[in-house]
Protein backbone atom coordinates (compact mmCIF):
# COMPACT_ATOMS: atom_id res chain seq x y z
CA UNK A 1 0.00 0.00 0.00
CA UNK A 2 3.09 2.37 1.06
CA UNK A 3 4.79 1.98 -2.44
CA UNK A 4 1.52 2.26 -4.44
CA UNK A 5 0.72 5.80 -2.51
CA UNK A 6 4.39 7.36 -3.11
CA UNK A 7 3.92 5.77 -6.72
CA UNK A 8 0.54 7.83 -7.31
CA UNK A 9 2.46 10.65 -5.90
CA UNK A 10 5.36 10.62 -7.42
CA UNK A 11 2.86 11.19 -10.88
CA UNK A 12 1.04 13.59 -9.63
CA UNK A 13 3.84 15.99 -7.82
CA UNK A 14 6.54 17.69 -9.81
CA UNK A 15 8.69 17.49 -5.99
CA UNK A 16 7.59 15.82 -3.07
CA UNK A 17 9.47 14.54 0.32
CA UNK A 18 9.95 10.95 1.48
CA UNK A 19 10.25 10.06 5.01
CA UNK A 20 10.11 6.18 5.85
CA UNK A 21 9.43 4.38 8.65
CA UNK A 22 11.73 1.23 8.23
CA UNK A 23 10.83 -2.18 9.83
CA UNK A 24 13.58 -2.55 12.27
CA UNK A 25 11.91 -6.07 13.56
CA UNK A 26 14.78 -8.93 12.87
CA UNK A 27 14.40 -10.51 10.04
CA UNK A 28 12.61 -7.86 8.44
CA UNK A 29 12.55 -7.16 4.82
CA UNK A 30 13.70 -3.88 3.83
CA UNK A 31 10.83 -1.91 1.24
CA UNK A 32 12.00 -0.89 -1.85
CA UNK A 33 11.65 3.08 -2.44
CA UNK A 34 10.42 4.59 -5.67
CA UNK A 35 12.96 5.80 -8.27
CA UNK A 36 11.59 9.03 -9.13
CA UNK A 37 12.89 12.44 -9.93
CA UNK A 38 10.83 13.89 -8.04
CA UNK A 39 11.61 12.28 -5.20
CA UNK A 40 13.16 14.01 -2.10
CA UNK A 41 14.21 11.46 0.68
CA UNK A 42 14.39 12.95 4.39
CA UNK A 43 15.22 10.52 7.14
CA UNK A 44 13.95 10.84 10.65
CA UNK A 45 14.02 8.99 14.23
CA UNK A 46 10.25 8.28 14.59
CA UNK A 47 10.52 7.88 18.73
CA UNK A 48 12.36 11.53 18.91
CA UNK A 49 10.28 14.70 19.05
CA UNK A 50 13.19 16.49 17.94
CA UNK A 51 13.72 14.57 15.39
CA UNK A 52 10.01 14.85 14.14
CA UNK A 53 10.53 18.48 14.61
CA UNK A 54 13.92 18.56 12.43
CA UNK A 55 11.93 15.86 9.43
CA UNK A 56 9.15 19.15 9.19
CA UNK A 57 11.29 22.15 8.89
CA UNK A 58 13.60 19.96 6.53
CA UNK A 59 10.72 19.36 4.43
CA UNK A 60 9.74 23.16 4.35
CA UNK A 61 13.37 23.91 3.53
CA UNK A 62 13.36 21.64 0.47
CA UNK A 63 9.88 22.20 -0.59
CA UNK A 64 9.58 25.78 0.13
CA UNK A 65 6.01 24.76 1.47
CA UNK A 66 4.22 21.41 3.22
CA UNK A 67 0.62 22.23 1.47
CA UNK A 68 -0.21 18.49 1.97
CA UNK A 69 0.67 15.61 4.36
CA UNK A 70 0.05 12.11 3.78
CA UNK A 71 1.17 9.74 7.14
CA UNK A 72 1.09 6.29 5.77
CA UNK A 73 0.70 3.23 8.64
CA UNK A 74 2.05 0.48 6.96
CA UNK A 75 2.30 -1.84 10.26
CA UNK A 76 5.22 -4.63 10.63
CA UNK A 77 3.83 -8.39 9.78
CA UNK A 78 5.79 -9.36 12.57
CA UNK A 79 4.06 -12.46 14.30
CA UNK A 80 4.80 -12.68 17.63
CA UNK A 81 3.08 -15.65 20.25
CA UNK A 82 1.88 -13.42 22.62
CA UNK A 83 3.74 -12.90 25.09
CA UNK A 84 5.76 -15.45 25.43
CA UNK A 85 7.70 -14.76 21.64
CA UNK A 86 7.57 -10.89 22.89
CA UNK A 87 11.25 -9.54 23.94
CA UNK A 88 12.34 -6.02 25.21
CA UNK A 89 13.58 -4.83 21.92
CA UNK A 90 10.86 -5.83 19.91
CA UNK A 91 8.58 -4.03 22.23
CA UNK A 92 10.87 -1.13 21.71
CA UNK A 93 11.04 -1.00 18.16
CA UNK A 94 6.99 -1.00 18.30
CA UNK A 95 6.62 2.18 20.41
CA UNK A 96 9.26 4.04 19.64
CA UNK A 97 8.91 3.33 15.78
CA UNK A 98 5.12 2.63 15.26
CA UNK A 99 3.43 4.34 18.08
CA UNK A 100 5.35 7.31 19.38
CA UNK A 101 6.32 8.76 16.00
CA UNK A 102 3.17 9.57 14.62
CA UNK A 103 2.02 11.28 17.67
CA UNK A 104 5.17 13.86 17.63
CA UNK A 105 5.28 14.43 13.79
CA UNK A 106 1.25 14.66 13.43
CA UNK A 107 1.82 17.14 16.49
CA UNK A 108 4.63 19.35 14.52
CA UNK A 109 2.76 19.10 10.82
CA UNK A 110 -0.27 20.29 12.78
CA UNK A 111 1.61 23.48 14.34
CA UNK A 112 3.09 24.53 10.58
CA UNK A 113 -0.31 24.12 9.56
CA UNK A 114 -1.80 25.90 11.83
CA UNK A 115 0.77 28.89 11.59
CA UNK A 116 -0.16 28.59 7.53
CA UNK A 117 -3.76 28.48 8.42
CA UNK A 118 -4.24 25.68 5.42
CA UNK A 119 -2.97 22.91 4.58
CA UNK A 120 -4.25 19.24 4.44
CA UNK A 121 -3.15 16.19 6.83
CA UNK A 122 -3.97 12.59 5.61
CA UNK A 123 -3.97 9.45 7.27
CA UNK A 124 -4.58 6.16 5.77
CA UNK A 125 -4.27 2.94 7.13
CA UNK A 126 -5.16 -0.49 5.81
CA UNK A 127 -7.88 -2.79 6.57
CA UNK A 128 -6.58 -6.16 7.37
CA UNK A 129 -7.66 -9.59 8.69
CA UNK A 130 -6.51 -9.78 12.46
CA UNK A 131 -7.80 -13.36 12.62
CA UNK A 132 -4.48 -15.76 12.41
CA UNK A 133 -5.02 -18.71 10.25
CA UNK A 134 -5.23 -22.04 12.42
CA UNK A 135 -1.19 -22.10 11.84
CA UNK A 136 0.00 -18.99 12.26
CA UNK A 137 1.06 -16.71 15.23
CA UNK A 138 -1.23 -13.99 16.54
CA UNK A 139 -0.07 -10.28 14.60
CA UNK A 140 0.45 -8.55 17.99
CA UNK A 141 2.66 -6.25 16.84
CA UNK A 142 1.83 -5.19 13.65
CA UNK A 143 -2.24 -5.43 14.95
CA UNK A 144 -1.38 -3.51 18.04
CA UNK A 145 0.25 -0.74 15.96
CA UNK A 146 -2.66 -0.61 13.77
CA UNK A 147 -5.07 0.03 16.42
CA UNK A 148 -3.50 2.75 18.17
CA UNK A 149 -3.06 4.32 14.80
CA UNK A 150 -7.01 3.41 13.72
CA UNK A 151 -7.67 4.97 17.30
CA UNK A 152 -5.51 8.12 16.68
CA UNK A 153 -7.17 8.92 12.94
CA UNK A 154 -11.01 8.67 14.55
CA UNK A 155 -9.90 11.12 17.56
CA UNK A 156 -8.31 13.38 14.99
CA UNK A 157 -11.05 13.83 12.98
CA UNK A 158 -13.62 14.10 15.45
CA UNK A 159 -11.53 17.22 16.51
CA UNK A 160 -10.84 18.75 13.13
CA UNK A 161 -13.69 21.31 12.94
CA UNK A 162 -11.65 24.09 15.36
CA UNK A 163 -8.49 23.22 13.21
CA UNK A 164 -7.94 25.85 10.33
CA UNK A 165 -6.12 23.29 8.18
CA UNK A 166 -8.62 19.98 6.64
CA UNK A 167 -8.02 16.04 8.09
CA UNK A 168 -8.56 13.40 6.21
CA UNK A 169 -8.82 10.03 7.43
CA UNK A 170 -8.90 6.91 4.27
CA UNK A 171 -9.03 3.17 5.28
CA UNK A 172 -9.65 0.38 3.01
CA UNK A 173 -7.92 -3.17 1.58
CA UNK A 174 -4.98 -3.22 0.26
CA UNK A 175 -6.01 -2.83 -4.01
CA UNK A 176 -4.52 -1.53 -6.79
CA UNK A 177 -6.99 1.34 -6.99
CA UNK A 178 -6.93 2.46 -3.31
CA UNK A 179 -4.18 4.84 -4.20
CA UNK A 180 -5.91 6.68 -6.92
CA UNK A 181 -9.01 6.70 -4.72
CA UNK A 182 -6.94 8.99 -2.51
CA UNK A 183 -5.74 11.01 -4.23
CA UNK A 184 -9.43 11.85 -5.95
CA UNK A 185 -10.66 12.91 -2.72
CA UNK A 186 -7.58 15.08 -2.67
CA UNK A 187 -8.24 17.14 -5.61
CA UNK A 188 -11.83 17.16 -5.47
CA UNK A 189 -11.89 17.83 -1.35
CA UNK A 190 -13.51 21.60 0.13
CA UNK A 191 -13.72 22.25 3.12
CA UNK A 192 -16.94 20.66 3.84
CA UNK A 193 -14.95 17.35 3.33
CA UNK A 194 -13.07 17.84 6.77
CA UNK A 195 -13.28 15.39 9.32
CA UNK A 196 -14.50 12.76 7.12
CA UNK A 197 -13.41 9.30 7.32
CA UNK A 198 -13.06 7.58 3.63
CA UNK A 199 -13.48 3.85 3.13
CA UNK A 200 -12.38 2.04 0.00
CA UNK A 201 -13.18 -1.93 -1.08
CA UNK A 202 -15.18 -3.11 -3.68
CA UNK A 203 -17.66 -0.59 -3.58
CA UNK A 204 -16.12 2.07 -3.03
CA UNK A 205 -18.19 4.73 -0.32
CA UNK A 206 -17.16 6.82 1.76
CA UNK A 207 -18.77 8.68 5.18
Amino acid sequence: MLSAIEAETAKRAESYAAAPVYNRFPGAEPGTPVDSPARIHLDWNPGSPVSARALVLAAENRLERISDAILVCSPPQIRREAPLDLNFTDIEILFNDHVKGWFFLIKELAAAFKAKGEGTLSLVYPEVNESPGEEEAPGLLGHSALAVFRTLTRDLLASAFSEPFITLGFTGVEEPGFAAFIFKQLEEKTRRANGKLYKYGKLSFFK
